[in-house]
């Protein structure tokens, strides 16, 4: 570019992506489906540089990189931007869409909405309220 700056596209595979050291900037797109034995690989990456992360995508489950940095990450910038915000989309075309999705699937890819897999046994709320550990421990018998 006319700056000097330049932009690289670089492999979805972790393998092969090692070794690029000191970026600025790395963007990940639909980064809910990038496994994160990748994400693994980038961090060290930007420990030189102190380069920034910009990471976009729809929810894929209550899993992973996206859904724990979403829910817990320290220090990140979150900006949620549903269907509805955007002034492209019809209102007669999401409505399509839901009838078409159901609400949860809608609810993922239109709303951004964490849901929990189809194949769960349990959902993962549930799962959360019984790992407690403010409760009395158990007492022996004598």
């Amino acid at each position: 570019m006319r700056n000097g700056a330049r932009i690289v596209s670089l492999p979805g595979d972790p393998e092969t992506l090692r070794g690029y050291s000191a970026p600025r900037l790395i963007i990940k797109a639909e980064c809910a489906y990038i496994g994160d034995d990748m994400q693994a690989a980038l961090d060290p990456m930007l420990a030189v540089s102190g380069g920034r992360l910009v990471e976009m995508s729809s929810p894929a489950g209550r899993r992973g990189h996206f859904f724990e940095n979403w829910q817990h990450g320290e220090g990140a910038e979150r900006i949620k931007i549903t269907a509805r915000d955007c002034p492209r989309i019809s209102a007669e075309f999401l409505e399509q869409q839901r009838r078409k999705l159901g609400p949860m699937l809608f609810g993922q890819e239109y709303e951004c909405e964490f849901i929990d897999a189809a194949s769960s046994a349990f959902a993962s709320e549930l799962v959360e309220l019984a790992l407690v550990d403010d409760f009395a421990p158990f007492l022996e018998a004598a």
